[in-house]
């Protein structure tokens, strides 16, 4: 076997009933019998794409483009189950990188949105969001018009933003823990600020975190950040720096985020997922996830549940 395709079920719906393996196992070439990584839940599908050719060795199969293809087969045998599929070479598949974007990925919300709630703006401010991680407007200037309207508010209003507003994406610290324990290297790479990726980070267990940083004078924010702003080409960078940093290849790395600022690091990465995704960073990313938690991303590397990390 070769390649695996990794069916994780939306938490809590038992998705994954042995009908709906056999049917995904009809359509992978030379299937074999599903490894449960989790009952119900979550399970590997090892198969031998070259067994559908006499077995000739073609590098083409192993290559994104036919994983692409393979997810999009199961896709439509699997119907409207809420189930995340996963397929790439069996090889390499658990990474030694993560870098992970926040809003709306590690957290629940988008800071910036919670912030511009104390001012009264919390509709206008999102909608700017809205289009910029959905690509429609540039990420750089659309953060500076954002910045621009908190400019006056008090900065401790980010104690109550953190302890009242923003919530934790369910498995993220999993997440984290289970990768760092395995040998991983973390790191929490946001377009936000940095008053909230150093707690965030700390929360969930990251060994880093990069950000905007909020300019502040007097208690309140000036209405600026520090430039150059944490952006798209930045996040790659990032990534790119971390990967040589601890000596490993692209296909080492994992990379997670929702927006169209997150899409160069995804595509760069050895697994780039679109977690709960805009519709255009869902469609470009090389793997989703719509239905699961963070945990998903541990499935995809073969951990079952009783690997995770939970303390």
């Amino acid at each position: 076997m070769t390649h695996v395709a990794t069916l994780v079920g939306a938490p809590g719906a038992q998705a994954l009933t042995p009908d709906l393996l056999s049917a995904a196992a009809a359509r992978l070439p030379g299937a074999g019998g599903a490894v449960i990584l989790s009952p119900l839940e979550a399970a590997d599908i090892p198969f031998a794409p070259g067994a559908a050719h006499g077995n000739r060795a073609d590098a083409a199969f192993a290559d994104a483009a036919y994983c692409r293809a393979a997810v999009s087969v199961l896709r439509l045998g699997l119907g409207d189950a809420p189930v995340d599929i996963f397929v790439q070479p069996i090889e390499g598949r658990r990474k030694r990188l993560l870098l992970a974007d926040m809003d709306s990925t590690m957290i629940e919300q988008e800071c910036i949105d919670e912030l511009a709630d104390f001012v009264g703006l919390k509709e206008q401010v999102a909608e700017i969001t809205e289009r910029a991680m959905r690509g429609e407007i540039a990420f750089e200037p659309a953060l500076r018009e954002r910045v621009q309207l908190l400019a006056g508010l008090d900065a401790g209003v980010v104690d109550e933003a953190i302890a009242h507003r923003i919530s934790l994406t369910p498995g993220g610290r999993t997440l984290v823990q289970t990768m760092r324990a395995d040998g991983a290297y973390t790191a929490l790479v946001s377009g936000g600020f940095t008053l909230f990726t150093a707690r965030i980070g700390e929360a969930l267990g990251f060994h880093e975190n990069r950000a905007n940083t909020l300019l502040i004078e007097n208690g309140k924010f000036v209405g600026r950040v520090v430039e150059p702003i944490l952006g798209k080409a930045a996040k790659l960078a990032t990534l790119k720096e971390l990967a040589e940093t601890h000596g490993l290849a692209p296909d080492e790395t994992l990379a997670i985020g929702d927006g169209a600022n997150d899409l160069a690091m995804l595509e760069q990465a050895g697994l780039g997922v679109a977690f709960h995704a805009k519709p255009t960073v869902a469609a470009a990313a090389q793997a989703r996830v719509d239905h699961g938690d963070l945990t998903a991303l541990l499935y995809a590397q073969g951990f079952a549940a009783h690997e995770f990390v939970t303390e």
